[in-house]
């Protein structure tokens, strides 16, 4: 039987991010890539990209942008430990992200409210309106 050729030595960059466990899907991590969520040395990658040990990505999900060295390849998605040994999170991305965790905590990115006021609410502030003006 043929031996087959060490598959971690060649990844492509959307496996690596699946099998990394940053997103769900490999079509969730190939998306997230060309819609420029996922840079390399500043400059928007392609999903056939090679990573290779020791380069930095800078990956946004949602409201979060973390900065990962890679540590280490894989093809293969395992469990959460063994997902995170593939990679390290930057002390200052870390840092800049639970700042911002406690902005939006606090509401400081915008005034939060439950909804629209309730019928008794509304006449509240109606009065409120009418008795000062």
């Amino acid at each position: 039987m043929a031996q087959k050729p060490e598959e971690d030595d060649k990844v492509r960059l959307d496996k690596w991010l699946w099998a990394a466990r940053f997103y769900k899907t490999r079509a969730l991590a190939k998306a997230a890539i060309e819609s420029g969520k996922v840079h390399c040395r500043g400059e928007r990658c392609k999903p056939g990209k090679e990573p290779r040990i020791g380069d930095e990505f800078v990956l946004r999900t949602g409201f979060d942008e973390r900065t990962v060295v890679v540590r280490a390849l894989s093809v293969v998605r395992r469990g959460a430990p063994e997902a995170q040994a593939l990679y390290e999170e930057t002390a200052e991305s870390i840092a800049r992200r639970e700042k911002a965790a406690a902005l939006r905590k606090a509401g400081a990115l915008g005034v939060t409210t439950d909804g629209r006021p309730t019928k008794k609410q509304r006449r509240q502030l109606h009065q409120l309106h009418d008795s000062a003006g």
